[in-house]
């Protein structure tokens, strides 16, 4: 019973946790309608992988990472940096405006490949699931192994379905390719900006 309530709570989480336009979903949608619905789900089957390794490792570093704030500090410090080259990346790629080919198809590998990589640079969801493995602690704060597996699969699970939601939903206006990948680029460049305020609010103004 305990480990349902874990896998469902933890589901929701993670289902809810994606749902806002993000750097994750956003390159899981450009992908879909620039090289096809195939290569979008393979974008978020990688991004999926990564959260289960990140959600796995949040169990394992939540006691230590609560009590040591300095290391919760090096991880935003790490994601301000990758935030910034982010945020020239897309905005260099915005004003190209290059005209996509949406008869390009992307293999599998390699969009697989992309949804590690762009999950990898988003280390957000590590404090996140952090918090969260500490909320649903058991009383005596210790998950054995059935536990963390339940809880890293439920967050991989909640995960693929939020991107595939919107791999479903962003299919529909392939007509507009080429202007969503432009306008696309400038929104992901100011959501960088957004998350380089927000990890320097955070830095300099730890919560407390």
């Amino acid at each position: 019973m305990e480990e349902s309530k874990l896998f469902l709570f933890t589901f929701l989480a993670a289902l809810g946790g994606v749902i806002p336009p993000g750097l994750v979903n956003m390159t899981v949608a450009k992908s879909c309608v620039e090289r096809g619905k195939r290569s979008g789900v393979f974008v978020a089957l990688g991004a999926s992988t990564i959260v289960l390794i990140q959600s796995f490792l949040a169990i394992l570093l939540s006691k230590y990472i609560l009590g040591h704030p300095y290391v919760n500090k090096m991880l935003l410090r790490v994601g301000l940096v990758v935030f910034l080259i982010l945020m020239v990346f897309f905005f260099i790629q915005a004003k190209k405006n290059k005209k996509i080919n949406t008869a390009k198809k992307s293999k599998a590998g390699k969009s697989y490949l992309k949804g590690l990589t762009i999950a990898v640079f988003n280390v957000f969801p590590i404090p996140y699931f952090v918090a969260l493995s500490t909320a649903f602690a058991p009383e005596n704060a210790k998950y054995d192994t059935v536990d963390m597996v339940i809880f890293a699969s439920a967050a991989c699970l909640g995960t693929f379905v939020t991107l595939y939601g919107y791999v479903a939903g962003f299919t529909k206006i392939e007509k507009h390719t080429q202007s969503f990948s432009k306008y696309s680029n400038y929104f992901m460049a100011g959501l960088m900006f957004v998350l380089v305020v927000i990890t320097l609010i955070r830095i300099f103004k730890p919560f407390s």
